[in-house]
């Protein structure tokens, strides 16, 4: 690799059709490119749930409602409104008005607890919440402890239908027993504001490329969770580099003609950055139609989502993608419109992504970003025909330089820190120069924490990340490279890997496995570890477990492993 941080090397291997670089800043802000759609596609379905679709046309009205009704709350340009909702309708509403009325997003996972809620409520200053009433409890309990002086509350059923969301509204309440009992004085009924804001104009902010549109939470998983300021050519520009990856395989007439309308899966929640800019925004920009999953552990009801649909896009993580393959319903869907299933959040294993394609006939191109980069920074082909077991190559517009610890750029075929410079990287974390200043380089890349080779083909290949390295007398073993052998191991669903320490060796590999098969043994594992694994990488400790702590996304969490071992639970 060139020790010019700026050199291009797998420029040489870009797939067909897919340029070197876009057009920057082609819209001045997100609600622009939105309501070019609105413009383009008024007649054609937006959004989808539970059975019901807003058309682009009653997209926008919704949305100027909303934006205008916010509006009347006296909060000035820039102001911070938390959304804590799942995919559903108003989600899609909601982030559009806040977006056009000039405001900022800072999305809020709704399964937060008070004390998680109320750090991110605090620290991005957020005056208003839009937030489902199933999570009103969760708000109760800190509201008093933060800035906010507007609470709208939105139901499962509001935008279903008045008979329809009364039964909707009534199971969930009645039934499912899914709201529990709240007290939020003052608050509005989600509705209510759409009815009031229908009588007002919105006031179209002046907005521009560097103004902030999203702050973006970190996971939390190095320290306390720090807002990535996303500005809106952050997400702009990232969408159409995401058009221009993707066009080979939408265009790709071995499929058949491309489709009329491209049909996008948002089975990961929409607050989860990957989910936000490759399935909302990419589909916004492309006149698609938005398929949203509620709860996509409930693999039934994803299902049944699906089953109207020849679907075009699906992204999801290894954990989804494997609960999918493993489902008798999913198994039985015509995936006949299935042109890309991009894979990212966490590794594929290759038994999964083998699994997929014998599936689907569609390979799982695998990518990879973070909150910071707002989400794609580096991917596989689309026209790729088989795993690749890496993360394919930055895409357009984008730099990427492995680093070693004091920030030089490593030799060839050397592990180092991967650093991303492009029109997707973050502006900072929200009031925190300190931590800023800590991830970024002295010529301005952003330092992932991940570790990565570039191998000749121009890809890269994430060995793990640094804070996950295990250290075994001397040796580096990196727990994805376990993980992925033993996920081919007959009769395993999933497994994670994890450091312990070791008298003798410093630090030794543990193993928790879930089994797919119930007679799996720990003699077969050793085994296929055998087999399969230099000595000193053989896990020491096997574990069978009934479940792996996960992300709501499904990204195994190994530091809620460590802690849970440590626990002896």
């Amino acid at each position: 690799m060139s020790t010019d941080p700026n050199s291009r090397p797998w420029l040489k291997h870009y797939p067909a059709g897919v340029p070197h670089d876009i057009e920057l800043d082609i819209y001045p802000s997100l609600p622009a490119m939105a309501e070019e759609a609105f413009r383009k596609y008024p007649d054609r379905a937006a959004v989808t749930c539970m059975d019901k679709t807003l058309s682009y046309r009653e997209l926008d009205q919704l949305s100027q409602a909303l934006g205008a009704w916010l509006q009347s709350r006296g909060m000035q340009p820039g102001a911070r409104v938390a959304l804590m909702m799942p995919n559903v309708l108003q989600y899609a509403v909601a982030i559009l008005a806040v977006l056009r009325a000039g405001y900022v997003v800072a999305n809020v996972n709704p399964l937060y607890t008070p004390r998680e809620l109320e750090h991110q409520l605090k620290d991005s200053g957020a005056e208003a919440i839009i937030i489902l009433e199933n999570f009103a409890t969760t708000l109760e309990a800190v509201i008093a402890h933060t800035q906010i002086k507007t609470v709208v509350l939105a139901s499962v059923g509001d935008l279903l239908g008045l008979f329809k969301g009364m039964l909707v509204n009534y199971v969930v309440r009645h039934k499912k027993k899914a709201v529990p009992p709240f007290n939020l004085h003052g608050a509005i009924r989600f509705n209510d504001a759409l009815s009031a804001g229908r009588s007002m104009t919105l006031k179209k902010p002046q907005l521009g490329p560097e103004d902030i549109s999203f702050l973006q939470y970190t996971g939390g998983t190095t320290g306390v969770a720090k807002g990535a300021v996303l500005v809106h050519s952050n997400i702009t520009n990232n969408s159409v580099i995401a058009e221009k990856w993707l066009q080979p395989a939408l265009d790709d007439k071995s499929k058949g003609p491309p489709p009329e309308q491209l049909v996008f899966i948002s089975a990961l929640p929409m607050y989860h950055i990957f989910c936000l800019v490759s399935i909302f925004w990419l589909s916004i920009k492309l006149g698609g139609r938005n398929i949203l999953i509620p709860n996509p552990r409930d693999m039934d009801s994803v299902v049944k989502a699906l089953k109207p649909f020849k679907f075009n896009v699906l992204p999801a993580v290894n954990t989804l993608f494997n609960g999918l393959v493993n489902h008798e319903g999913f198994r039985g869907l015509d995936f006949s419109g299935l042109r890309v299933s991009n894979g990212g959040g966490m590794a594929v294993q290759r038994a999964v992504a083998e699994s997929w394609l014998k599936l689907t006939n569609t390979p799982i191109i695998e990518g990879y970003g973070l909150t910071e980069t707002s989400s794609g920074a580096t991917c596989n082909p689309v026209m790729s025909t088989e795993y690749s077991g890496d993360v394919g190559m930055p895409m357009p517009s984008t730099y990427v330089s492995l680093r070693d610890d004091d920030e030089n750029v490593v030799a060839d075929g050397q592990p180092g820190e991967i650093c991303i410079k492009g029109p997707q990287v973050m502006r900072g974390y929200w009031q925190r120069p300190d931590e800023t200043a800590k991830v970024m380089t002295k010529d301005g890349f952003f330092k992932s924490g991940d570790v990565g080779i570039l191998l000749p083909s121009g890809h890269v290949k994430i060995v793990d990340r640094k804070k996950d390295m295990i250290l075994v007398s001397g040796f580096n073993v990196y727990p994805n490279e376990i993980e992925d052998v033993v996920a081919s191991c007959p009769g395993v669903l999933e497994c994670a890997v994890i450091g312990i320490p070791d008298e003798k060796s410093g630090e030794a590999v543990k193993l928790f496995i879930v089994k797919k098969d119930p007679n799996l043994t720990l003699d077969t594992v050793k085994a296929y570890c055998r087999d399969n694994l230099t000595g000193y990488k053989n896990p020491k400790a096997i574990v069978f477990r009934d479940s792996l702590p996960k992300t709501n996304v499904g990204k195994i969490l190994r530091r809620e492993l460590r802690d849970l071992d440590k626990a002896g639970k």
